[in-house]
């Protein structure tokens, strides 16, 4: 008996290593492949999209996805609305804008990032601009797809600023503080953070020698960046979107409780960073942009409907758009996890 399963076992070896072999030759499950392109260059901030990819979140959800730096919060609007992207993080009021003027080519938000608004003009603090009204007759400048830029003329409606007697001024991202500190500049648009982390970069203390003009301080209850699609892909692979939506969030909660493993992921992208910079610039944008008093009630990721519309309403007639989107053309909560798993504090436990 021994013998006779011996040469069975000896004729069908080379048939099972030939299976093997088939089997190993087969492709993978399909992956659907997404393309992002974030706000900015690599940055702690953004350590949730690049765990979720080292953890293998996205791929747990069947998604092949890559990551690409960016060039402002407004820049990345367009190139997912062109098709070159399939997602983007960035502005809200840039996508509202889009929005407004080709609702068949803007992106939807899906996931809100930054519910605190960030944007600010910066100056010098022994400056004698102290309000806004003092920006007349000045020159402030700041990157052309900056955020705080584009918002400039909702800002000035509502501050009561004169826009046309302040002069604009456009330079490459890396040269705002430096001009600022120069003098070759009144003021400069900017998000407080990113400003704060540029300027202790150039040895200079935010706190005493810069001050802060809040677009926030000034009605301004407005709504900054969030995960958006192409609204193509939301119609085409809504299953994707949630998988997307899922993985992200899962993130999302590792980095408020473990920030290091978040900034080890950043670090892996861009090895010159400095570490502890990096990571106090993730800390201050949980801290400062993402801490709105809603999460409490509605979780990190939701927008109230209220104050969206609220905040449309604003850009729309700041900037004359040609009509207010609805709400649920620039943000669609569909994709959303439950409530229970989503953040209800950017704060570790």
């Amino acid at each position: 008996m021994t013998s006779t399963f011996s040469l069975l076992a000896r004729r069908l070896r080379p048939l099972i290593g030939a299976a093997a072999l088939a089997l190993a030759a087969l492709p993978a499950a399909a992956q659907t492949p997404i393309k992002l392109v974030l706000n900015w260059k690599y940055e702690g901030p953004q350590a949730w999209f690049f765990l979720a990819q080292d953890r293998g979140y996205f791929k747990q959800e069947g998604l092949d996805v890559s990551i690409d730096q960016g060039e402002g919060s407004a820049a990345s609007i367009p190139k997912v609305a062109a098709g070159t992207y399939q997602a983007g993080f960035g502005d809200m009021n840039a996508l509202i804008d889009l929005a407004s003027k080709r609702p068949a080519d803007a992106p939807v938000g899906v996931y809100m990032l930054y519910n605190t608004p960030p944007f600010a003009v910066v100056v010098r603090s022994d400056s004698p601009i102290k309000t806004p009204k003092d920006l007349e007759g000045k020159t402030i400048g700041g990157p052309a797809n900056d955020g705080a830029l584009k918002l400039f003329p909702a800002f000035a409606k509502l501050a009561k600023i004169d826009a046309a007697k302040v002069t604009i001024s456009n330079m490459a991202p890396n040269l705002r503080e430096q001009m600022l500190v120069r003098g070759q500049i009144d003021g400069a648009f900017g998000y407080v953070t990113t400003v704060s982390f540029s300027a202790r970069g150039m040895g200079l203390d935010p706190a005493k020698d810069l001050r802060f003009i809040r677009y926030g301080d000034h009605g301004m209850d407005l709504y900054a960046n969030t995960v958006f699609f192409s609204r193509s892909f939301v119609q085409e692979k809504p299953q994707a979107v949630a998988g997307f939506v899922k993985a992200l969030n899962r993130a999302v909660k590792d980095v408020i409780a473990n920030p290091e493993a978040g900034i080890d992921a950043v670090m892996k992208r861009e090895p010159l960073l400095k570490r502890e910079v990096e990571k106090d610039k993730l800390l201050a944008t949980l801290k400062n942009d993402m801490s709105h008093p809603e999460i409490a009630r509605i979780g990190l990721g939701d927008v109230d409907d209220e104050r969206l519309k609220k905040a449309i309403g604003i850009v729309a007639e700041a900037n004359q758009l040609p009509r207010q989107p609805e709400v649920g053309e620039v943000f669609d909560r569909r994709f959303l996890p439950a409530r229970a798993e989503r953040p209800s504090s950017t704060v570790a436990p």
